[in-house]
């Protein structure tokens, strides 16, 4: 992995495209330290403590790379654009219009996405509201004021400046998407996790509880190689292409194999999932009601009720999302029109009956895995009474891990192609 970054900056054009990266992850750094305008800055460390504990808040901070317990421009982080992408995707699968959409490819899905961008606005402004009452509330428990003029255009201004930071975020994601390396959504949400690493070392070490010293680095050795051997793990489906003869040539007639992953969809469920499970978690709190309260309670990290909630979504939205990226009637169509089959089973349809067996069957260790490496972290921390005090669990972790290996994967196949192309000159 070290040996593929450092090739990288050999080449001109992937070292502009990991510089243009590296400067708005910059970017969005700085703008989780800038505070937006109507709040007193010298009462939001006050309130430091809310954020802690290991609860919703704790964790909607972590995604946030501590923009929100600093309630800066980039508080609401890029969670919003993650809640509109999940509900289009839903979406498309009961709204006939949208699942027309997504069939005419670039086109439909252009359209998708705006549609998405819309929704993302939207909800911004929705949570932005929510949060400012919530730091309302907190400034008057705290007996200092968050906000120093609570009033109509006091508030708009705020709104207005946190919905901003999140559209000026989506923009940036997409720009890193479309310009740079890697996925933008997910390198912001691997920057944001990042940033918290020198608070979770400092909590690990400042620990007074010596058993939580001695195997927390234990823990995550074994859940970062655990996530790394399964990332890799896949299903070699033997495929036998038949010999053409086109004129006085032969072609064809080689052996290969179809690599299905084992987790073919990434760390897309478990950000999927955090981001479902966090948006009526967070809404609950914005409402001073006995029951919403409960409700907030009970999916808070660490409850029974969260973490089966939690396990639940993550395995859902691996069959869900594999269900999309995965499409076996196409690929069977593709094998068949080239001469392709696989030994044993008959090309067309019965080849696509196959395929979606085994990527069921394969499919489901990949999503056990994915809730158990989340939540595992999660009740060891309990057990060592140490959630509250440590800002990472299973999700942060495997957040980290498969955004840097498919980042990885990506800039090799970068430097592949850089390969060929100086080859065939």
């Amino acid at each position: 992995m070290l040996a593929t970054i450092l090739s990288a900056f050999t080449v001109a054009d992937i070292r502009k495209k990991l510089g243009f990266t590296a400067l708005l992850l910059l970017f969005y750094r700085l703008g989780s330290h800038v505070p937006v305008p109507g709040v007193n800055t010298a009462a939001v460390n006050d309130i430091q403590k809310q954020f802690g504990g290991g609860g919703v808040l704790n964790l909607l901070n972590t995604f946030s790379g501590g923009g929100l317990s600093r309630i800066a421009i980039f508080a609401l982080g890029i969670m919003p654009y993650i809640t509109a992408s999940i509900i289009l995707q839903l979406l498309t699968v009961v709204v006939p219009s949208l699942e027309k959409l997504q069939k005419e490819g670039e086109v439909g899905q252009a359209r998708i996405t705006q549609y998405t961008r819309y929704l993302t606005v939207a909800l911004a402004f929705a949570q932005s509201i929510g949060y400012v009452f919530l730091f309302r509330s907190f400034g008057a428990s705290a007996g200092t004021p968050i906000i120093k003029h609570f009033d109509a255009p006091h508030v708009f201004l705020i709104v207005i400046s946190l919905c901003a930071g999140t559209i000026l975020l989506m923009w940036m994601g997409e720009l890193i998407t479309q310009r740079g390396i890697g996925n933008g959504i997910s390198l912001m949400i691997f920057a944001s996790i990042v940033s918290r690493l020198p608070n979770g070392l400092q909590a690990w070490w400042t620990n007074d509880d010596q058993v939580f010293r001695v195997m927390m680095p234990f823990i995550a050795l074994g859940v970062v190689g655990a996530v790394v051997f399964i990332q890799e793990g896949q299903r070699r489906i033997p495929v036998q292409y038949a010999k053409r003869v086109v004129g006085r040539k032969v072609y064809g007639g080689a052996n290969t194999y179809l690599p299905l992953r084992v987790n073919t969809a990434g760390v897309i469920p478990v950000i999927f999932a955090s981001s479902l499970i966090l948006f009526p978690a967070t809404l609950t709190r914005f409402v001073p009601h006995p029951w919403m309260q409960a409700i907030a309670d009970a999916l808070s990290p660490g409850r029974f009720t969260y973490t089966l909630l939690y396990m639940g979504l993550i395995v859902f939205f691996a069959y869900f999302y594999t269900a999309i990226v995965f499409n076996p009637i196409d690929l069977a169509d593709n094998m068949k029109k080239y001469g392709g089959f696989i030994p044993g089973i008959r090309a067309g349809k019965p080849t696509s009956e196959y395929l979606q067996y085994v990527s069921t069957r394969v499919t489901w260790p990949g999503a056990m895995y994915l809730a158990v490496i989340a939540i595992i972290p999660m009740i060891a921390l309990a057990e060592l009474h140490a959630s509250g005090k440590f800002p990472f669990g299973g999700t942060t972790i495997l957040i980290m891990v498969g955004v840097g290996l498919e980042t990885v994967k990506q800039i090799e196949s970068q430097l592949q192609q850089h390969n060929y192309e100086g080859f065939l000159r």
